[in-house]
């Protein structure tokens, strides 16, 4: 009877933390609001180089009813989410395989763990001209750009979570008269799952952030291609609306690989 009054009494302290920290949060969001309407009404800064919050609204409604440059909003973020979404499935079904040999083969390991760290650091925008010399100013450039943005950390990832599980549970298996395919189902693949969501989830933010240098290959529509034109026209409210559009559009990718994450490895989940 204590145990389950003590736990009814933590249940309800941990629900009280969150709440608090909820309004926490809340607070500081209303705060940097209020002082960015005051500083825009007190003309403590220049709304030519950073908008009030009332023409970022404007600049919202323009864009919704509008578009930008006789393309609706709708078409800028499908072309955008297109190019992630597309680089983000090639790089599925290449690093995870070739992350998973790495794990199991120290052979493979060694020959690809050199390439990978040398190109992974290199920023896509150094070697963004080498890619329009290959293969042109089309769709493909972009793919490969955001794709091999999203290589590395999710080849890495995946190799780690595999060397990380214990070689014991495979033994196990294998003694039970476990077939190679029936220890890559029933052992490696749900061991790192939870490594796995997270490496996904890491990986499309990198890709995410890369969309902008993408779509500044002779975009035509797109979110990055909308912020990279307006910045020319020095519409810095259409600039802002477009930064704030690719962190909502990223923030509710990353709300739906959590949930993913929880409902496939809720185990290896820290509350949020």
């Amino acid at each position: 009877m204590r145990s389950l009054r003590s736990a009814s009494y933590s249940q309800r302290g941990n629900w009280q933390l969150t709440h608090h920290l909820w309004l926490i949060s809340s607070l500081t969001v209303l705060a940097i609001v209020g002082v960015w309407f005051a500083a825009s009404q007190f003309g403590w800064i220049n709304n030519l180089f950073f908008p009030s919050p009332t023409e970022l609204l404007l600049a919202f409604k323009q864009l919704w009813q509008q578009g930008y440059l006789d393309i609706t909003l709708g078409q800028h973020i499908t072309a955008s989410l297109l190019r992630v979404l597309l680089a983000l499935a090639i790089a599925l079904v290449t690093a995870i395989p070739l992350g998973i040999i790495m794990g199991l083969t120290p052979v493979v390991r060694a020959i690809f763990t050199p390439i990978l760290d040398f190109y992974r650091p290199i920023p896509p925008l150094a070697y963004l001209p080498l890619i329009v010399i290959w293969l042109g100013i089309g769709e493909v450039s972009k793919i490969l750009l955001i794709f091999l943005a999203i290589f590395a950390p999710l080849t890495i990832s995946t190799a780690e979570a595999v060397r990380r599980i214990d070689p014991h549970r495979v033994q196990a298996v294998r003694c039970l008269g476990a077939s190679s395919c029936q220890v890559m189902r029933w052992v490696i693949l749900p061991s790192i799952i939870p490594e796995l969501l997270t490496g996904i989830r890491i990986a499309l933010g990198v890709g995410w952030s890369t969309l902008v240098a993408a779509e500044l290959i002779a975009a035509n529509r797109g979110l990055g291609f909308m912020v990279q034109s307006a910045a020319q026209f020095l519409s810095t409210d259409i600039v802002v609306a477009g930064i704030l559009l690719i962190a909502m559009v990223a923030l509710l990718i990353e709300l739906l690989l959590r949930q993913l994450q929880r409902r496939f490895a809720r185990w290896s989940l820290y509350d949020y």
